[in-house]
């Protein structure tokens, strides 16, 4: 499968230098298909585009935009299985959740976005003037490889319907969904330039969308480290920059819990995608009473877990995305082990009975210890720490004891002390009782899990400039 042209202008057009750069499949470990690296001069090309279009699309009505979003609405539901099937083949998802997750929850962005605009108010009364909402302009997404479609979706959707233009870079190593949505808006009929898409690397394409004068707002997500590379170079032209990243997100286990089910539920939870999930609660604290009820509840969970080709419906926990993740969390396994975590289930290697794929065994740490690396930096793969803690106010001085505030857990029989402990965990999301997904709820971090937020009215006004215009009647 080849893939190297970019879209640009409304067109697909060849790679300013060609740079080809397999995709692998993580199940099996080999290249399935190709794209082409881009370059400072492809990203240029794309920003002029999208700078003459917003000229005119920045100015089109509310029903004009709707109309844009229910073509490609129509457009992604009609290829919702082979986006799904992308996904699987590039990163790993099982087929099973790619098509009930990854790819579903993407569409949501775009249905979310139109609800969003269908009925904002993009002018109102205050004061002796009014306040007028804008699009900021030309907008650089960045985006990673764990939800390809969702994280793309996430931005692309309200970017939109705001009336910005975009310039997309999707990841290297998961791009063919996006290029297949790229497809799917073409085929709706943008104006040429509204939408444009260049595949590449972090360090050329990446930087040159954060450092670009002509790009007026960059959205960004990913790991931390980078955040901070974006946000230096996007100072110097004084980008609004929003940033989704990375996350150590704590699930408190209050003592009148169901404990079983609550530490089977959290497993299965910290799992979600393998694993590589931003939000994903891969601290669990458990009072240190329930500790050997809770081992044994966790190690019930893990049994539950069926790993196998990722084009198998049954299958329930794929490879992780690559060669360097896969060796970075066997780097954080064997940290656990050093540091004297006592292994509750799993370990390093693959599994016994897979030979090839980048598999990790879905793997348990109980007794660890907030110094611990495995309770400190994001593993983005299947491992769970189970913490103990003695008191109420000691687990929620370990949930807020890390650098990152992306999301929390909190499982308490009593809805009003899981709603009072909810509001002392310094994150941007807080899970009560296994809440589910909610799309039109803000979505973002404190502290070094980024800042802005995303999903819904919040994530659709990151995209939109405040004007007062002074001098009205009162």
């Amino acid at each position: 499968m080849e893939k190297r042209k970019f879209y640009i202008d409304g067109c697909w057009v060849e790679p300013a230098a060609p740079a080809p750069f397999g995709v692998v499949n993580p199940a099996t470990e080999e290249t399935f298909a190709s794209i082409s690296l881009g370059s400072r001069e492809d990203v240029d090309r794309a920003v002029q585009a999208a700078r003459r279009a917003f000229a005119v699309y920045g100015e089109a009505s509310v029903e004009q935009r709707l109309d844009y979003l229910d073509r490609i609405i129509r457009g992604f539901r009609a290829n919702l299985q082979e986006l799904a099937r992308l996904m699987t083949l590039e990163m790993g998802s099982p087929i099973t959740f790619s098509t009930e997750r990854q790819a579903t929850v993407a569409l949501f962005h775009f249905e979310e976005a139109a609800r969003v605009l269908a009925s904002y108010a993009f002018e109102q009364r205050m004061g002796s003037g009014i306040i007028r909402r804008e699009p900021i302009g030309v907008c650089g997404l960045i985006t990673p490889w764990n939800w390809p479609l969702n994280q793309v979706a996430s931005k692309v959707a309200p970017a939109l319907a705001a009336g910005c233009t975009v310039v997309l870079k999707p990841s290297e190593l998961a791009p063919l969904s996006s290029i297949m949505l790229a497809e799917i808006i073409d085929e709706a009929g943008l104006p040429p330039g509204v939408f444009n898409l260049v595949n590449g690397d972090g360090p050329t394409v990446g930087e040159a969308i954060a450092s670009h004068p002509d790009i007026d707002m960059v959205s960004f997500t990913g790991s931390t480290a980078a955040g901070i590379r974006v946000a230096k170079l996007a100072a110097d032209g004084v980008k609004r920059v929003a940033q989704e990243l990375g996350g150590k997100s704590a699930n408190l286990i209050l003592d009148d819990a169901d404990i079983a089910a609550s530490v089977q539920a959290g497993v299965h939870a910290c799992y979600t995608n393998a694993g590589q999930n931003c939000q994903s609660p891969t601290r669990m604290l458990i009072p240190r009473s329930r500790r050997d009820l809770a081992f044994e509840a966790a190690k019930k969970a893990v049994a539950q877990i069926r790993l196998g080709d990722p084009l198998d419906p049954q299958t329930t926990m794929g490879p992780l995305v690559s060669r360097a993740q896969f060796d970075k969390v066997q780097d954080l396994i064997q940290s656990g082990i050093d540091e004297d975590a006592v292994l509750v289930a799993g370990g390093p290697g693959r599994p016994a009975e897979i030979n090839r794929g980048y598999y990790v065994r879905p793997t348990v740490f109980g007794d660890v210890t907030e110094d611990m690396r495995i309770a400190r930096e994001e593993i983005f793969g299947p491992v769970l720490s189970i913490m103990n803690y003695e008191t109420e106010e000691e687990a929620i001085a370990i949930a807020n004891n890390t650098p990152f505030g992306l999301a929390g857990f909190v499982q308490s029989s009593d809805p009003e002390r899981a709603r009072r402990i909810a509001n002392r965990i310094r994150a941007g999301r807080v899970y009560l009782n296994g809440a589910p997904f909610d799309r039109s709820l803000p979505f973002g971090g404190y502290k070094q899990s980024g800042n802005g937020r995303e999903f819904g009215l919040f994530g659709f006004e990151e995209y939109l400039e405040v004007k007062a215009i002074l001098g009205y009647p009162t």
